[in-house]
């Protein structure tokens, strides 16, 4: 009877841990293999294209905080106008140092107050959005594609510069025949933002992230264990990285064009390249975040 009960309880403990074994093995692999796949991304030649003037729309969600962090630790950008429908700390400590112009804006089907605002801007970076979970197709398509789509149209009409910059925070593993509705809306705000740039003089590029992680300040444990068990084979980037990979593929200018999409490793790729870049000091300041 000991004898039985010993089998059985092995037998058990193989059955419990040996997909564990198997999983655990599996992440190993994948993050010796992004430790191996060491892809650097070439420095920047030349004089960064111009990016004095940007602008933020979704600065008050998760990764629109971390595009705004980053863009106020930069150097090269004079002003940063930020779109919102409510402000939050950071906002207010960018407007408090000068270098934010925070406006107030509801609907986001109509850019007509905020002409302004967005007639100098050499680049705008996109970061609004919401979850799918509770919500309908056409309110999810009308928040995704019809809110960037729309704006998109009115700043090629009033825009005072030559090459301007569309930056739209998309999403990894998304596609036009997916059974999910939100990963054919992704898709659809993607081809269609695409479309209008065609043959003008904008250039939209579309960041495909896998988990967002939120600034430290922002990040509660449940985001920040996440966060570190993603990182590691490559699934996850920080709010601020994102930020950064967007102010790096600005500044290289045409060296990407309309159409190009990053995954998330391309992100982090550019996002080093601008730490780099913006030299040992700067980069410390941004380091793990």
């Amino acid at each position: 009877m000991i004898g039985l009960r010993v089998m059985r309880l092995l037998r058990v403990r193989t059955i419990v841990l040996a997909p564990l074994v198997v999983f655990a093995l599996f992440y190993l692999s994948l993050v010796i293999f992004l430790l191996l796949d060491d892809k650097t991304v070439a420095p920047l030649s030349g004089q960064p294209a111009r990016h004095e003037t940007v602008a933020i729309f979704g600065a008050s969600g998760t990764a629109g905080d971390g595009i705004l962090k980053a863009a106020l630790a930069n150097t090269d950008i004079d002003e940063i106008h930020v779109i919102t429908r409510r402000t939050t700390p950071r906002i207010e400590a960018g407007i408090a140092s000068g270098k934010v112009k925070m406006t107030l804006h509801l609907d986001y089907l109509d850019y007509a107050a905020i002409h302004e605002q967005i007639t100098g801007a050499d680049a705008v970076y996109w970061a609004i959005g919401t979850s799918s979970v509770g919500v309908d197709a056409e309110t999810y398509g009308k928040i995704h594609v019809d809110f960037p789509v729309r704006f998109v149209k009115e700043w090629l009409t009033v825009s005072e510069n030559e090459d301007i910059s569309f930056h739209y925070i998309s999403s990894s593993d998304i596609s036009a025949d997916s059974r999910m509705m939100w990963a054919r809306e992704k898709v659809r705000a993607e081809n269609t933002l695409f479309e209008v740039a065609a043959g003008s003089k904008l250039r939209v590029i579309a960041y495909r992230p896998d988990y967002i992680g939120p600034t430290k300040e922002e990040a509660h444990t449940g985001q920040k264990l996440l966060y570190w068990f993603f990182a590691p084979v490559g699934a996850a980037v920080r709010a601020t990285q994102i930020g950064q990979a967007m102010l790096e593929v600005t500044a290289r200018g045409s060296e990407f064009g309309n159409g190009d999409r990053l995954g998330t490793r391309s992100i982090i790729r550019y996002s080093d390249a601008y730490q780099r870049r913006r030299g040992a000091a700067a980069g410390a300041s941004f380091a793990g975040d």
